[in-house]
C-alpha cells in the first residue's frame, strides 16, 4: 500500500524531483544517507550530543506478495519434503506455510530478507561487512546489526530450531520422570538411559554442547547435528531421511558467514548485534548466538543475543543464557526489545494450530520486559560481566532503567547499560540522555532514496503510533522554545564529552 503510493508519487514527479521530496519530507526524517560518506555528518552531529550510532544499510528488495512466496517456499523446503517423503513427525510450527510464504506480513518494525541464492548471501555479508568497518571508523565504541536470514538458505534455521525443540521438551520430560521438574533448568542433570548414551546433560542442550569451531569446519556435517531423540526405540534419529550435499554446502556456509563477520566486528573494535526474527527461526538464532559469544566474549562483549519480551518464554530464555555465561566465564551481551512479528505470530499459531507464542497483553509485555531487564541489571552489580541495551521508546521503561541503575549504584560511566532509539523518533529521550552522559544510541538506516522505499513505507505505517508519540513531541518542543525565547539563549551548544 504505501510501497505503491510513494511509486506513483516518484511516477508524477520524475526521479530527480521525486528523491528531492523525499529528502525534505519522509527520508529526511527517518534515513541518514545515501552511503559511508554522506551520513557522517549526521553521526558526528549526533556524537557532540553524547549520540551514538548503530548502522544499519536500509535497503531491501521490493518483491510482489506472489514473488516473496515462491522464493520463501523454496528456501524452506528441503529435497525430501520436495520428493514427497512422509514427514508427519515434523512439528507444524517449524515447516514451511504457503500461507504465511511472504514473511513481511503484519511486521512494520523490522527488515525481511528472502533467499535467493549463495551469491546474494555472500552480497548481504559484504554490506554487514562494510557497515562493520563504518562503525569502527565512526566511533570507539560503534555498533552495528545483522540479520541470520540475510545470510543462508532459511531451511536450515528451521531444521535446527525444531530439532532443539524437541531436545527441550525431551528433556523436559526426562526431568518430570525424575522428578527433577520443579528444579531450576540448569540444575537438572539427568542420566539419559532411555536414549542408551550413559551421559549427563542439562536441559537445553543437545547430546554434546554445540561447538563453534566443529560448526563452521568443512570436514563436520551439519546433518549429523541435527537429531532428535525417539523414546519408543531408545536411538536418535535424523530429523529428516536425508540432505542433498548441496544442502550441507548451504547450512556450513551460513555459519561460516556468521563467522567472518564476528572475527571482523573484533578486528575493528565494533560490537555486533545479532537481530531477533519469527519464533521458527529463532530457536536456532539464539542458540547460534550463545555460541558466537562463547568464542568472541571472552575479553569483552563483542556478540549481543536480542531477546523479544513479547514472547512467554523470554525470562526463561535470558536467565539460562546468564547463568550459562556466569559459569563458562564470558561477557553476556543483551539487546532488549519488545518485538516487531506479534500479529504475524498470533494468526500464524491460530491459522497451523499451536500455542500461541506471544504474552496475552501489552502489559504482560511490559513486565516481562522490566522482569529480564532487572534481572540482567542485577547480575551486572554481582559479576560486572553482563552487558545490556534497553531497545525501547516507551518512557517508561527508560524511567524504571535510570531507576534502578540509581538505586543499584550503577554509574553511566561504566559502559554496562546502554539505550538505543530509532532515528527520527524519541529525540526527546535519546538526546536528554546522551548529555547527561549514559551511552545512548540511535539505530542509523542509510541507502539510496529509491531502494530505500520497502524501509520507508514500514516507517509510514507505523505513523499512527508515531503521531501519538509526535504530540507529546511538539508539546515539549513548544515548551523549549518558549523557554529559550525568555532566557534569550535561541541556539543551544551541546556540551562537550568528557575526555573530548
Amino acid at each position: 500500500g504505501c510501497a505503491y503510493r510513494l511509486c506513483c508519487v516518484k511516477f508524477l514527479l520524475g526521479k530527480k524531483a521525486f528523491e528531492q521530496f523525499m529528502k525534505m519530507t519522509f527520508y529526511g526524517q527517518f534515513v541518514a544517507g545515501e552511503d559511508h560518506k554522506s551520513i557522517k555528518s549526521l553521526i558526528q552531529k549526533n556524537r557532540a550530543f553524547g549520540v551514538g550510532s548503530v548502522l544499519d544499510y536500509s535497503v531491501e528488495e521490493d518483491l510482489t506478495q506472489e514473488d516473496a512466496v515462491t522464493k520463501e517456499m523454496d528456501s524452506c523446503v528441503s529435497a525430501t519434503e520436495k520428493e514427497g517423503m512422509s514427514m508427519d513427525h515434523r512439528e507444524k510450527q517449524y515447516k514451511a506455510h504457503q500461507q504465511f510464504g511472504d514473511r513481511r506480513g503484519g511486521v512494520t518494525g523490522a527488515r525481511t530478507y528472502f533467499y535467493s541464492d549463495e551469491a546474494k548471501c555472500d552480497q548481504h555479508m559484504e554490506t554487514f561487512l562494510k557497515c562493520i568497518k563504518a562503525s569502527g571508523g565512526s566511533s570507539v565504541d560503534g555498533f552495528s546489526a545483522i540479520k541470520m536470514t540475510a545470510l543462508g538458505r532459511p531451511q536450515f534455521l528451521l531444521q535446527f530450531s525444531e530439532v532443539l525443540v524437541k531436545w527441550k521438551r525431551f528433556f523436559s520430560f526426562l526431568a518430570a520422570q525424575q522428578g527433577r521438574d520443579g528444579m531450576e533448568a540448569l540444575e537438572q542433570r539427568l542420566e539419559l538411559q532411555p536414549l542408551q548414551v550413559h551421559r549427563t546433560h542439562r536441559v537445553g542442550e543437545t547430546i554434546d554442547r554445540l561447538d563453534w569451531n566443529s560448526l563452521i569446519d568443512d570436514r563436520i556435517k551439519i546433518s549429523d547435528l541435527l537429531v532428535v531423540p525417539n523414546l519408543e526405540t531408545g536411538q536418535l534419529e535424523p530429523l529428516l531421511n536425508k540432505f542433498t550435499e548441496e544442502e550441507e554446502k548451504q547450512m556450513k556456509r551460513m555459519l561460516q558467514r556468521l563467522d567472518v563477520l564476528a572475527n571482523h566486528a573484533e578486528e575493528h573494535s565494533v560490537r555486533l548485534m545479532v537481530d531477533a526474527e519469527q519464533t521458527y527461526f529463532q530457536p536456532a538464532i539464539s542458540t547460534l548466538t550463545v555460541e558466537m559469544q562463547r568464542i568472541y566474549n571472552r575479553g569483552r562483549p563483542v556478540i549481543f543475543n536480542t531477546y523479544q519480551c513479547y514472547l512467554k518464554e523470554a525470562y526463561d530464555i535470558v536467565t539460562m543464557d546468564v547463568e550459562l555465561s556466569r559459569r563458562e566465564g564470558w561477557f553476556f551481551g543483551a539487546k532488549l526489545v519488545r518485538g516487531a512479528y506479534m500479529y504475524q505470530e498470533r494468526s500464524r499459531a491460530e491459522e497451523i494450530g499451536y500455542e500461541d507464542p506471544i504474552n496475552p497483553d501489552y502489559e504482560t509485555t511490559n513486565m516481562m520486559y522490566h522482569k529480564c531487564l532487572d534481572y540482567i541489571l542485577d547480575e551486572i552489580v554481582l559479576n560486572r560481566n553482563a552487558n545490556v541495551m534497553v531497545a525501547s521508546h516507551n518512557e517508561d521503561t527508560v524511567k524504571h532503567t535510570l531507576r534502578r541503575m540509581n538505586e543499584l549504584g550503577l554509574t553511566p560511566t561504566e559502559n554496562k547499560v546502554y539505550f538505543g532509539q530509532l532515528l527520527g523518533m524519541c529525540d526527546q529521550i535519546s538526546f536528554p540522555l546522551g548529555q547527561a552522559g549514559f551511552p545512548v544510541y540511535k539505530y542509523v538506516p542509510y541507502g539510496p532514496v529509491n531502494e530505500v522505499i520497502p524501509y520507508l513505507s514500514r516507517r509510514a505505517q507505523e505513523n499512527r503510533g508515531f503521531m501519538k508519540g509526535s504530540q507529546r513531541e511538539r508539546e515539549l518542543l513548544w515548551k523549549e522554545l518558549k523557554r529559550r525565547l525568555a532566557s534569550g539563549q535561541v541556539f543551544y551548544r551541546p556540551q562537550p564529552e568528557p575526555g573530548l
